[in-house]
């Protein structure tokens, strides 16, 4: 059953759509649908006509409101997905980020994707954009491939695509793992998180940004052996090979900061993944790949400090507008045809 459409918790321009989804754990979309003047300078202009998918990393959901205003202004229509059993599709008695294989999300998006008025199958004449943060960008990535002609480009937000301890910390011990998965699917692991990435970006700490505790807790939610076997059977397809046929843009930063207690150095660095192995493994998602590391930045690109975030848009808008031109690839093979 469709769910009309209502206000969202983030205010003016903002509403969600419940998508009921069979297992009985909800997933919900977001859109934006105003607010803020579109672009009228931007190359050609013309605006980017194109439908944008946002999805949201581990023990997170969505609250960026200043990454919807962007993609509105250039045009684009903007929507967000809260997978079930995070933030605001969390019920009573569900698992927080409970899931057992990242394909299960495919229903999630496929819902999305309905509720934006879109077929979901390939030769759409609009546009589809992906836009995934740290394990949602392992997801999409591995949804792209399995689903191809579908989305137009995706564009990867500091994506979980290789474990810290690189591809040979991860084959050791995702053996252990997966038998733990499934022995005792749901017993929380040792924490790892102690609260630092909260540190650096919260209002009420040392950074700039208010959101739900109970969707984003400080040192995030407990971490399962389903979730972390979910992660690492995905992370094996990707280094395999992924073979993604749209443009793939890979924003990181140039720096991780890994050590379990608090420095300074955590304001200008990713404190959830191991940068350079997730910079070799994104050569694994497709033939043509752009890897674009942001100096200081944040594990969130779109959370750190202002001129880094600007930096990030201002990236996005050089790159999207080719990754954009399918017919840039006909002209090119017919003036090369005979070389």
């Amino acid at each position: 059953m469709t769910q009309p459409w209502t206000p969202d918790l983030l205010g003016e321009g903002f509403e969600q759509q419940t998508l009921e989804l069979d297992g009985g754990a909800p997933a919900t979309l977001v859109r934006y649908v105003g607010g803020g003047e579109q672009w009228l300078d931007i190359p050609d202009g013309a605006p980017i006509d194109a439908d944008v998918l946002y999805v949201h990393g581990w023990s997170d959901y969505f609250f960026q409101r200043h990454l919807a205003q962007f993609w509105h202004r250039t045009g684009a229509r903007f929507y967000a997905l809260d997978l079930h059993n995070y933030g605001r599709s969390l019920r009573p008695g569900l698992v927080p980020g409970f899931v057992t294989n990242l394909s299960d999300y495919d229903a999630d998006i496929a819902a999305a994707l309905s509720a934006m008025g879109r077929s979901g199958v390939p030769g759409e004449d609009r546009p589809l954009i992906l836009l995934g943060h740290s394990t949602g960008g392992l997801t999409l990535s591995l949804w792209a491939s399995r689903h191809p002609g579908i989305a137009s480009a995706l564009i990867l937000n500091s994506p979980w695509l290789e474990f810290q301890a690189t591809e040979l910390g991860r084959r050791a011990i995702a053996p252990l793992v997966g038998l733990h998965a499934k022995l005792h699917p749901l017993a929380p692991l040792p924490p790892v998180d102690p609260g630092i990435y909260t540190r650096a970006v919260s209002a009420a700490l040392d950074g700039e940004w208010e959101y739900n505790l109970d969707w984003r807790p400080d040192r995030g939610f407990p971490v399962t052996p389903a979730f972390l076997d979910a992660v690492f059977r995905g992370q094996a397809t990707v280094a395999a090979g992924l073979g993604i046929e749209v443009p793939v843009l890979v924003m990181l930063s140039d720096k991780s900061y890994l050590q379990p207690k608090w420095s300074a150095d955590a304001l200008t660095a990713d404190v959830a993944l191991n940068v350079d192995a997730v910079a070799h493994r994104s050569l694994s998602l497709a033939d043509t790949v752009t890897v674009s590391r942001l100096p200081n930045a944040f594990h969130d690109i779109f959370l750190s400090p202002e001129p880094i975030r600007r930096e990030a848009f201002q990236r996005i808008g050089r790159w999207l507008p080719t990754a954009l031109q399918p017919s840039d690839a006909v002209v090119w093979e017919a003036r090369t045809a005979g070389l």
